[in-house]
């Protein structure tokens, strides 16, 4: 069992447009980590916020010059590359990875606690009910179980990116260069002892989600491209169906040609089965277009993100090495 004091947690929040929700969340962050009797940071990076966030995490630093810190993007730079930057400049033995919007409640942190005290290297949050539209809901059960159905890894079902990762796990990925980030999924890679603990995902809390149909799709998407060659495997599998589907029908149609006299005739669906293939292949060329991108991003190996202000950090952690 590890000493308590010997201990120290940081704690991850991206946040993006968050003003009506960061009094309560720091409120009830600041009660429950302080009540875990170890040394902690609060790390919050702003993805460039147009609202008064930046001002709110600038007065809770103000609070609390020793604990609590702040990372203020240029530019909105996308909630995955958030956390990663978080993670690159936390210095505890845990880290703790949540939301800004209140629906990862902090109170489910000692839990996390318990069970990294435990020996496991990382402890993430299934999610057993959301509170939201039907429509979300559904979108959220069929991506992660095609996820895990179509994945080289097995990324735990219906988890977040909510969860506590012990130092081993935070400098392993870390060292991770991609820029095309799905971070629950990079948490699986790195292996280790992993477990999940389920809780029940809370309301918003206030404010409208930041997080659209449009961006959950992409997020989705990232993670089936950056986690799987199925789609690759697809066009290969389309081709020799496609190939055999064309064998057997000029095999029926020279039979019937033999045997009946017979031979099909018709423009339109002559037409029809052009643009089908067509339409296929361009989907295939589609697939191969989304790889190549993600390439081509790697390849020009920019920085990740943009770091326009930070508060609280001292001189041997205001640029760490970033590796991401």
């Amino acid at each position: 069992m590890k000493n308590p004091e010997k201990q120290s947690l940081s704690v991850v929040v991206p946040i993006f447009n968050e003003e009506e929700s960061l009094p309560e969340l720091h409120r009830r962050l600041i009660e429950t980590v302080t009540a875990q009797g170890m040394s902690f940071e609060i790390i919050y990076v702003d993805d460039g916020s147009s609202d008064h966030s930046l001002l709110l995490l600038t007065s809770f630093h103000t609070e609390r010059p020793t604990c609590v810190r702040v990372i203020s993007f240029s530019r909105n730079f996308g909630h995955q590359t958030a956390i990663s930057a978080g993670i690159q400049y936390a210095s505890g033995d845990c880290v703790v990875v949540m939301d800004g919007d209140l629906q990862d409640p902090p109170e489910v942190i000692p839990q996390f606690l318990e069970k990294w005290r435990e020996g496991f290297q990382v402890v993430y949050a299934i999610r057993t009910r959301r509170k939201e539209s039907v429509a979300k809901r559904a979108a959220y059960v069929l991506f992660y179980r095609l996820l895990n159905r179509i994945s080289y890894l097995d990324i735990p079902i219906d988890s977040g990116d909510f969860c506590i990762m012990d130092r081993t796990v935070v400098d392993i990925l870390k060292l991770m260069p991609e820029r095309n980030r799905f971070v629950r999924g990079l948490r699986t890679w790195t292996g280790f002892r992993q477990v999940g603990i389920t809780y029940e995902r809370a309301k918003r809390f206030a404010g409208a989600p930041k997080y659209t149909m449009t961006k959950l799709f992409k997020l989705a998407y990232d993670g089936l491209i950056t986690f799987s060659y199925y789609p690759l495997k697809l066009s290969t599998k389309l081709g020799f169906l496609l190939s055999f589907l064309a064998l057997f029908f000029a095999a029926v149609i020279v039979f019937l040609k033999i045997t009946r006299g017979f031979a099909p005739q018709g423009w339109a669906s002559t037409i029809v089965v052009i643009l089908f293939i067509s339409a296929l292949q361009f989907f295939i060329l589609g697939i191969f277009g989304e790889y190549i991108g993600r390439i081509f991003e790697e390849v020009k190996n920019r920085p990740p993100f943009v770091v326009k202000t930070k508060l609280g950090f001292d001189k041997a952690n205001q640029d760490p090495d970033r590796k991401l």
